[in-house]
């Protein structure tokens, strides 16, 4: 259900079990991408709600929740640290995806005590932004959005996924969506791989056009015991596109981090 947290000044809205929130041992919180919201996240929080604590997160000035979106990913991480303070759940995995990827990752490395484990889904250690996409927001928006919404999903999906997409993308405003864009073409965590101290894993569908599979392949490859599951026939929304691969790869994810 969602439920409405008082976070600074600001109301932050979040999807959380519908009972039973904090009593399961693992905790998970999700965080969407640029100008999105948490109901990218539906195909997970409707089926794990039932083993796992749940808080997919509406970040501030996105979907249902109160403030302004950010510029930059640590101010981002910083808004996460508020948020996660006052849901008091216990070192939760954090599942981030591309831009949530992004503050997921940057967060365990800036406080690597309070989560136990990150799942980085079509993320990357840079998240380059192709100029003309962010200058096209202030000249063409609606086509910048179409291509978004193009280019996230893979070709055999857009016929279910493109509509819900675009709507979605469509509630937040295009001042926000292209803030996260820059926060995300300004991304760099190439020189901080050390400090991270937590379980990763990587995951990415095999014909993400955003940032494609070898990005998630370079983030196994550059942390220490950190794993990439590649999905077949998904894109940039593999959660959304192939959810039982998507969710199968995050609950064993959560199996070892348990039994760790």
């Amino acid at each position: 259900m969602m439920k409405h947290f008082k976070v600074g000044d600001n109301n932050i809205a979040c999807w959380v079990n519908p009972a039973n929130f904090g009593a399961h041992a693992q905790s998970l919180v999700f965080l969407h991408g640029s100008g999105g919201n948490s109901g990218a996240w539906t195909e997970q929080y409707s089926v794990l709600h039932k083993a796992f604590n749940i808080a997919a997160v509406d970040l501030p000035g996105h979907g249902k929740s109160e403030g302004s979106g950010e510029k930059d990913i640590l101010a981002y991480v910083l808004r996460l640290k508020e948020i996660l303070e006052v849901l008091k759940l216990e070192r939760p995995v954090l599942v981030g995806h591309s831009l949530g990827a992004a503050i997921a990752l940057s967060f365990a490395v800036q406080y690597p005590r309070d989560v136990s484990g990150v799942v980085a889904a079509g993320g990357g250690l840079t998240m380059p932004v192709n100029p003309d996409i962010l200058d096209g927001f202030a000249k063409q928006p609606d086509l910048i959005l179409d291509l978004m919404c193009k280019f996230s999903i893979a070709k055999e999906n857009r016929p279910k996924l493109f509509g819900p997409l675009r709507e979605s993308l469509g509630q937040a405003r295009v001042d926000v969506v292209a803030g996260d864009m820059l926060a995300c073409s300004k991304f760099d965590l190439t020189g901080e791989l050390e400090n991270i101290r937590v379980p990763v894993l990587a995951v990415c569908g095999k014909e993400d056009k955003m940032t494609p599979p070898a990005s998630s392949e370079k983030i196994a490859g550059s942390i220490a015991g950190a794993k990439c599951v590649l999905i077949e026939g998904a894109g940039h929304m593999a959660m959304l596109e192939k959810p039982e691969a998507f969710n199968d790869a995050l609950k064993n994810f959560c199996v070892e981090i348990a039994s760790a």
